[in-house]
């Protein structure tokens, strides 16, 4: 399991549907997906300090299917954990090379433009 949680962005009036990638700026769903062992913790690697909060990373309890979902939809993406980040991989929006190691956690964030 992981914690998923959608960030519904909106510019103005418009209000942003569920469709696949919106390329209007300043609209779309951020999509935030961390492992649950993960959640409200803090990594440090050498300078780098990540607080994982609930926050961001909200508190609704997701499978993989739902996460895959959201993934779909999303104009951007931050994932954390190595379950989110093999979902990620595997659904090919990112190359696991590609991410960021803090500690032995794997990170990433994903653009659409």
């Amino acid at each position: 399991m992981m914690f998923l949680k959608v960030h519904h962005i909106t510019s103005g009036d418009s209000v942003t549907a569920r469709r696949p990638v919106t390329h209007t700026p300043g609209t779309g769903d951020v999509v935030a997906v961390c492992d649950r062992n993960l959640i409200n913790t803090t990594l440090r690697d050498g300078d780098i300090e990540v607080h994982i909060s609930d926050g961001f990373y909200g508190t609704v309890e997701a499978d993989e299917g739902a996460v895959r979902e959201a993934l779909k939809y999303a104009a951007n993406i931050n994932l954390m954990g190595k379950n989110a980040v093999s979902i990620a991989v595997d659904m090919r929006l990112i190359d696991a090379a590609c991410c960021t190691m803090i500690r032995d956690v794997p990170h990433a964030t994903i653009y659409r433009v």
